[in-house]
């Protein structure tokens, strides 16, 4: 094969070419440190590098974001909880100082004064957020727990309760005694006798608010589900396929303000199909019959409907600041029958698989954790409710205590005048009567007070807890992606970036190569056929 110069330098000019690349490559790398800079030059490590750069970014995400807002947020409930404790421990010291002790007025003023103040504190303590987002209202994390001011806002809500729900209620029958003052207690309307007063006793529900609507059509009722019978009465019915039948029953309520006396119409064997609601107590009080039909109530461990459950259906139109909004604990809807304001809430808590407002974040691979606390798992209407209890006992007491004190005065200013020492004599008996027995209530209530507050602090307690075991799995999971970080974060290194002491080495040898390609071009270049003609 004969090789013409022309073949001599084509070949000198592409080797040194090659080695021009080379050089360019290996001094881009030293420059970048990385070994590939476009997806040609080594397609494997390419695909590694980006599946390697998704898994560190995702645990970055994990490590750097959602586990530390998991844990600010966690952080918040406990604390929140732990207020709660403490102000539940407190409600528990005024119930054991006021089921243990004489209480005289002042005493009885001071510890009134401070059920409210505790019970206020424990609602606001419930409206603890976290960057903007209040933590126990489940997925409206926009919305506070408890209404932040006055309001009208007409709800029709449906609270479901079991029969632990029932209870009784003891009221104290003071006829007119507190309507008798300085000017009347000489007329007959006011002449109360001891034979006048009375402690009855009733069933009751005790619904989650008061003040509710009671006018016109507005009567709450009572559902309950229960065994379907033959026609017989006797049989229990069931279905082609042998399978139990269920009936749901409805009782309409009678409206019976305040005022009316509505327990003594509970109460007793002439009222035993008695259902009345008090609107301004919120307060459904049963005769013995509906009482009874209602706690017959069984759930069947066959199916999965809740059949023990009692579903009580009323309204509420006007919220004082510091009332626990109803979306948040139960199906409601606000504004019914208005097509421009309707909004219904929490409709699948009425079916049998109802859906709870857990929260959860991802915090590893395939992993999530629950975060929040609902409002219904530990800040319930029943603690408000059971304060409220109390303090109108207390307040009932003191109302008493005032009348037998304007007795008293009335008895030293008409001393002489026979005819009204004895008026007053008979209502100063029939005063001490019902002082009597309002205060063996009061004494009672603070009892049971003590009671149901440790029970509401064993939920809280337990909140706690749950949020204490959330904690410690966080952290666990948080080591974890901490060292799956660090074995990311080495692979990618391996994978993409060069070692750059071995990279100046060859680019040094590319270099000296280069230029010796150079220097042997130019030695062969100067010799061609013509030198020797």
């Amino acid at each position: 094969m004969r090789i013409t110069n022309k073949i001599i330098q084509r070949n000198n000019l592409s080797n040194i070419n090659v080695n021009k690349l080379n050089e360019d490559k290996l001094s881009t790398q030293h420059s970048t440190q990385k070994k590939v800079n476009r997806p040609s030059d080594d397609p494997v490590v390419a695909i590694r590098a980006l599946r390697l750069r998704s898994s560190v970014t995702e645990v970055t995400q994990y490590y750097s974001k959602n586990i530390p807002d998991a844990q600010s947020w966690l952080e918040v409930t406990e604390d929140a909880l732990v207020n709660l404790t403490e102000v539940l421990k407190s409600l528990i010291s005024k119930c054991n100082k006021g089921s243990n002790s004489y209480l005289e007025t002042e005493d009885r003023q001071i510890i009134l004064e401070e059920m409210k103040s505790l019970a206020d504190e424990i609602y606001a303590t419930g409206d603890a957020d976290y960057a903007g987002r209040y933590v126990f209202t489940g997925y409206r994390t926009d919305t506070s727990l408890s209404f932040t001011e006055e309001e009208n806002k007409y709800y029709d809500i449906v609270e479901q309760l079991g029969t632990d729900s029932v209870d009784t209620v003891t009221k104290v029958d003071t006829d007119r005694l507190l309507d008798i003052n300085s000017s009347n207690f000489m007329e007959d309307d006011v002449n109360v006798v001891e034979q006048d007063v009375d402690s009855v006793t009733c069933h009751r529900i005790r619904l989650a608010y008061n003040d509710c609507v009671g006018d016109g059509e507005a009567a709450p009722s009572i559902t309950i589900r229960r065994r379907a019978m033959d026609a017989d009465g006797v049989t229990p019915k069931v279905d082609e396929n042998g399978k139990p039948v269920y009936e749901e029953v409805t009782f309409k309520a009678q409206v019976k303000h305040s005022y009316e006396n509505p327990y003594a119409e509970a109460s007793g064997t002439d009222h035993e199909n008695a259902l009345i609601f008090v609107p301004e107590t919120g307060e459904l009080l049963m005769g013995d019959a509906i009482y009874d039909q209602v706690m017959s109530v069984q759930d069947d461990p066959a199916t999965v409907a809740d059949e023990g459950e009692i579903r009580v259906r009323y309204q509420k139109e006007h919220w004082e600041k510091g009332d626990l909004r109803p979306e948040h604990y139960f199906a409601c809807t606000a504004y019914p029958g208005d097509p421009e304001k309707e909004l219904k809430y929490n409709e699948d808590y009425l079916t049998d698989d109802p859906e709870r407002q857990n929260i959860e974040y991802d915090v590893g691979f395939n992993q999530r954790i629950r975060i929040n606390s609902t409002a219904d798992e530990c800040f319930q209407h029943g603690i408000g409710r059971e304060v409220d209890d109390i303090v109108t006992a207390m307040q009932d007491v003191m109302d008493l205590e005032k009348i037998r004190s304007t007795l008293t005065g009335l008895i030293s200013e008409n001393e002489g005048n026979e005819e009204a020492i004895a008026r007053l004599t008979t209502q100063l008996d029939s005063v001490d009567k019902a002082l009597t027995l309002a205060k063996e209530k009061e004494q009672s209530l603070f009892e049971a007070g003590i009671t149901a507050f440790q029970g509401y602090m064993d939920d809280a307690n337990l909140c706690i807890t749950n949020c204490g075991t959330r904690s410690s799995k966080l952290s666990l999971v948080e080591n974890r992606m901490k060292t799956q970080k660090t074995t990311f974060e080495t692979l990618k290194s391996t994978n993409e970036d060069v070692d750059i002491a071995e990279v100046e080495i060859q680019l040094e040898s590319a270099t000296q190569t280069y230029t010796a390609a150079l220097l042997a071009t130019g030695k062969v270049m100067q010799s061609t056929l013509l030198n020797y003609i």
